[in-house]
């Protein structure tokens, strides 16, 4: 079909009036004020700063704590070997991080036991930056405290002040100092919460008289010092209660005054060391399952104290049945529930030291003085 030069250009027309109206309704409109000029670039200039005031007392305060008091905490790595299986070549591998604080000037570092619990090797970088290496000195698994030594300059040991928890009141000012998440040097702020809290160990043991603060406490923080308003240590942050793993609000730190008489001990024997009864105790679950309220006497060890005061044992009578020995129910007038009870009753004892033991005799109730043994 044969097309004039008039209809071609119609066409022509028509197909771009199409394409216009097309590209009109797929752009969006201009938006007044986004149209940059030269004349408004070259108009605008940086605003004025307002000078602020002086800042606030308690500002000023938190500030002189955390510079002052932040020279004593340090960020530990922990490390163990790791060896390829073909090629032998060993290698370090990290375990993870936490927190800890300056002792001593003889390089004594407190953190918390499952900071290390799994290191073979670990580090300590101090607040300025530079790192040694730690030796461990000892632990104690049952108070989720242990004491590394580094070789560092006097001049950089800066041991923080030592205050006391038995005059804690709820609702006082605290504040946390630790690496949470790797991120070295972070400070919290709050308040003590609530105390006298009951935590687990990792031994499985309770460790009891507990601060609970609701400065946030995260991963990386346990081992750091607990400070209050003067800057002295009273407290070691060790857990915190969430179901989320991050915080939750709810912290908890090892009083201050149970650090001060565990760690001298960790300096010089490498371990906790309590005396003894002379007795070997049933294991809680065990007691658990025979409904007894009370430390089950499973053995007793001879010549010593429990021996001399006539303990008795558990033992097996001739046609199989088990004979239950005594059971403890109070030392010193302290209650005994079961036998996790028993080590933490005799803390700050010395061998040769008497107790008295309130045990349950079949259906009797008996009294008796017991001399303390020797740590084993």
């Amino acid at each position: 079909m044969w097309i004039s030069r008039v209809q071609l250009f119609s066409g022509a027309v028509i197909l771009s009036s199409l394409g216009y109206l097309v590209g009109a309704l797929l752009t969006p409109p201009a938006r007044p004020g986004l149209v940059s000029t030269h004349a408004t670039r070259a108009a605008a200039e940086a605003r004025a700063v307002t000078p602020r005031p002086d800042l606030r007392e308690d500002e000023r305060h938190t500030i002189e704590l955390f510079e002052r008091a932040s020279r004593s905490v340090v960020f530990i790595t922990t490390l163990a070997v790791q060896a390829d299986f073909f090629s032998r070549y060993a290698s370090e591998v990290p375990v993870g991080s936490g927190s800890g604080f300056v002792w001593d000037d003889q390089g004594h570092i407190v953190t918390n036991y499952h900071v290390i619990q799994r290191a073979e090797i670990a580090r300590v970088t101090m607040a300025d930056g530079n790192t040694y290496e730690a030796r461990l000195v000892g632990t104690a698994p049952e108070k989720d405290l242990a004491v590394l030594r580094i070789d560092a300059p006097a001049a950089e040991l800066r041991p923080l002040a030592l205050g006391t928890s038995s005059n804690l009141r709820v609702g006082q000012s605290v504040y946390a100092i630790g690496n949470p998440f790797g991120l070295d040097q972070t400070l919290t702020t709050g308040i003590i919460s609530a105390l006298g809290r009951e935590i687990e160990s990792l031994a499985q043991l309770p460790i009891r008289g507990c601060i609970q603060t609701d400065a946030a406490i995260n991963p990386g923080n346990s081992g750091g010092p607990l400070l209050d308003s003067a800057g002295l240590l009273i407290g070691v942050n060790t857990q915190i209660a969430t179901t989320s793993g991050a915080s939750a609000g709810v912290g908890f730190a090892i009083p201050v005054d149970e650090v001060n008489w565990v760690v001298p001990d960790l300096i010089r024997n490498g371990r906790l060391l309590r005396p003894t009864l002379g007795v070997q105790l049933a294991d809680p679950s065990i007691e658990r399952r025979l409904r007894i309220d009370g430390a089950l006497i499973v053995e007793v060890v001879r010549g010593s104290g429990a021996a001399a005061a006539g303990l008795q044992p558990t033992l097996r009578g001739r046609n199989g049945r088990i004979q239950l020995g005594d059971v403890i129910t109070a030392i010193d007038g302290r209650p005994v529930r079961s036998s996790a009870d028993v080590p933490l009753a005799l803390e700050r004892r010395q061998a040769g030291d008497t107790v008295r033991l309130k045990v349950r005799r079949g259906r009797d109730d008996v009294e008796v003085d017991v001399k303390l043994s020797a740590p084993r």
